[in-house]
C-alpha cells in the first residue's frame, strides 16, 4: 500500500481529533479514538520511511489516546 495513504489518513484523523477535543461538546472519547488511529497510521508511515523520531512520537501519542479513552470511558 502506498505510504502517502498512511501519512494523509493519519494527518486527517489527527486534525479531527484536535477539533473534537477542542469543541468540548461531548465527543472527546471519539476524538481520543481518532488520536489512537492517527498514531497507528502515522506510525506505519514513519516505520516504512525510516523516520525514527516521528515513530517514537507516535508511540507516545498512542499511549495518550489510550489514556484519554480510559479516562473518558
Amino acid at each position: 500500500m502506498n505510504n502517502k495513504i498512511f501519512e494523509w489518513a493519519g494527518v486527517i484523523t489527527a486534525i479531527l481529533y484536535s477539533l473534537f477535543v477542542a469543541l468540548n461538546i461531548g465527543i472527546e472519547f471519539f476524538g481520543f479514538c481518532l488520536l489512537l488511529l492517527s498514531a497507528i497510521l502515522i506510525g506505519i508511515w514513519a516505520y516504512r520511511g525510516g523516520h525514527k523520531g516521528i515513530l517514537l512520537l507516535q508511540f507516545f501519542y498512542a499511549i495518550a489516546g489510550i489514556i484519554g479513552m480510559v479516562r473518558w470511558f
